[in-house]
Formats: C-alpha cells, sequence, structure tokens
C-alpha cells in the first residue's frame, strides 16, 4: 500500500504537487491521467525518491523512500531513457541485470522470454547499442527492465509512447496478465485515454498538481466522465 499525505511540491509559482491525502491499495491497476502540466511525472518522482518534496511524505509499504531503500527490493520502474545504461547493447543490460542480483544466464533468457511479442523481434539478435535503437524500441527495453525482477510494485510513465498500435495493444495484455500474475500494483500515467481505461482498475484524474477525482474503473465506467472533463477542457 502506498501512503500520501500532506504533499506538496512547487516549483516557482506552480504548484506540481498539491496532495493533502490519498491511498493506493495493493492490487491496484491505477491509471494517472490529465492533461500537460497536471504533475503526474512530479508525483511519480517523489514516489520514486527521485525528487524531494516540500512538504508530506509518502509512504510505501510502512517504508518512507526518504529514509530507507528497502521498497527498491520490490519496485520497478521506467520515466524515461535516463533510467537505461545506453552503451550496452539490450543483451547486455539484461545480463547485468541479472548478475547483479545473481540471477543466472539461463534464467536471465528465461524472463526474457515472456516478453519476445512485446519485444517483436526488433530488440534481441540486433548487435545494436541501446542508445542507437528507435524511440519505440528503446520504450520497450525499459518496460521490459521494469518488470524483469518480478517486482510487486510498477511504476510506468507514459509506456505507450512511441509503440506503434500492435505494440500498444500488445503491451495492454502484458500489463494486465503481469498485474494478475504477480498480483501487483501497477502505476501507470498515459495521455492515451483508451488505453488507460482499458487496463486500469481505478483512475485518478490530476489537475494543476491535484487529484479531482478518484474514479473506480469496473469494465470501463469511467469513460464517460473523463470523456466529458477532456472534451470540456480541450
Amino acid at each position: 500500500m502506498i501512503a500520501i499525505n500532506g504533499l506538496k511540491k512547487q516549483f516557482g509559482e506552480t504548484v506540481a504537487s498539491n496532495i493533502p491525502e490519498f491511498t493506493i491499495k495493493d492490487g491496484d491497476i491505477l491509471g494517472l491521467v490529465g492533461n500537460n502540466g497536471a504533475g503526474k511525472t512530479t508525483l511519480f518522482r517523489m514516489i520514486l525518491d527521485l525528487l524531494k518534496p516540500d512538504e508530506g511524505t509518502i509512504i510505501i509499504d510502512g517504508i518512507n523512500p526518504a529514509e530507507s531503500e528497502e521498497w527498491k527490493d520490490y519496485t520497478g520502474a521506467y520515466i524515461d531513457d535516463g533510467f537505461l545504461i545506453d552503451f550496452l547493447t539490450p543483451e547486455e543490460y539484461f545480463a547485468f541485470l541479472g548478475k547483479i542480483n545473481n540471477i543466472s544466464q539461463e534464467q536471465v533468457d528465461e524472463r526474457l522470454r515472456i516478453f519476445e511479442r512485446l519485444a517483436g523481434g526488433e530488440i534481441f539478435g540486433q548487435k545494436k547499442l541501446i542508445r542507437n535503437l528507435s524511440a519505440g524500441n528503446k520504450q520497450k527495453v525499459g518496460i521490459i527492465s521494469a518488470l524483469f525482477m518480478r517486482p510487486k510494485l510498477v511504476i510506468l510513465d507514459e509506456p505507450f509512447n512511441f509503440l506503434d498500435p500492435s505494440s500498444q495493444n500488445v503491451l495492454k495484455h502484458v500489463l494486465i496478465d503481469y498485474a494478475q500474475q504477480n498480483n501487483a500494483t501497477l502505476l501507470i500515467s498515459s495521455h492515451n485515454l483508451a488505453h488507460t481505461i482499458d487496463i486500469s482498475t481505478r483512475i485518478a484524474l490530476l489537475e494543476k498538481g491535484q487529484i479531482i477525482r478518484d474514479l473506480p474503473n469496473t469494465e470501463g465506467s469511467a469513460k464517460a466522465e473523463l470523456e466529458i472533463y477532456f472534451e470540456t477542457e480541450g
């Protein structure tokens, strides 16, 4: 469970986050939606202790990320390609992840086979450094790396960016299956409203750093309210 209390962050006069209280339950697939500048990435960066809040706390399973690193053992995230070691090939990168986590190469290969459909034959066996991959294929490497250690908490910022329509649909199935098979909690931000509605069990609508709606999303039940909001705001 993630508990947020009194969270505030400003950049100059701009309020990036102002969340008095919010709880993310174990097993949620939480979609964060909002227009540019709503505060989605800022919130993720504070959860991951990449950005310090001005006020307030974020507690992950009883742990304050600013005070302990235990939460990292069960958390996987991909925010942007800065998370990758781009002077390696994808094979070298995942071999490295395996080595530092005491996973044999055989186990690494087994884990990667699960993602063959998402990889689409475009990532592995190409003898390309990650830095030389297309934006979409870098995105795939990042998503796979976030899921690779089978974490119970996964945070993905705009995972559908740069992916072609076929890969977007595959990714939806990958994320839903992953959450169900690993009893995992997923936090996903996206500008793609349709995909977010398709995969999320719950949707938080952000505006100017505040969560203005917390919507259950049983069988797409949040769709109508979200469409009205974005049509009005647009």
